[in-house]
């Protein structure tokens, strides 16, 4: 992972973090389908390049579990769809102080 991204990789980290942020909106909503958020997540190269390489695991871990969730009709004690969106929405948080203006 690129620690020191030029201006030009960091703005477009920056717009993919606003499609991420986007894609979450949705996919609380029901109106995006598991699969194709982390679809959209895992091609957000910019944005993960951009980022420590401890975030593109925990979003990794994170998407693999969400999808896992995908396969549960209810919420399961192993796989609360709520708590995994709100672990992704957390880890976008992050994602934006680090994208941040310096």
């Amino acid at each position: 992972m690129n620690l020191n991204p030029s201006m030009t990789d960091l703005g477009l980290a920056r717009e993919q973090w606003q499609q991420l942020q986007s894609a979450l909106a949705q996919l609380r909503a029901e109106t995006l389908a598991v699969a194709a958020f982390s679809a959209l997540a895992q091609e957000q190269h910019s944005l993960r390049s951009a980022l420590p390489a401890r975030f593109d695991e925990v979003l990794m871990q994170l998407l693999n579990r969400l999808e896992s969730s995908a396969l549960f009709t209810e919420e399961s004690c192993s796989f609360s769809r709520q708590d995994l969106l709100g672990s992704l929405q957390m880890w976008l948080d992050k994602a934006a102080l680090r994208l941040a203006p310096a």
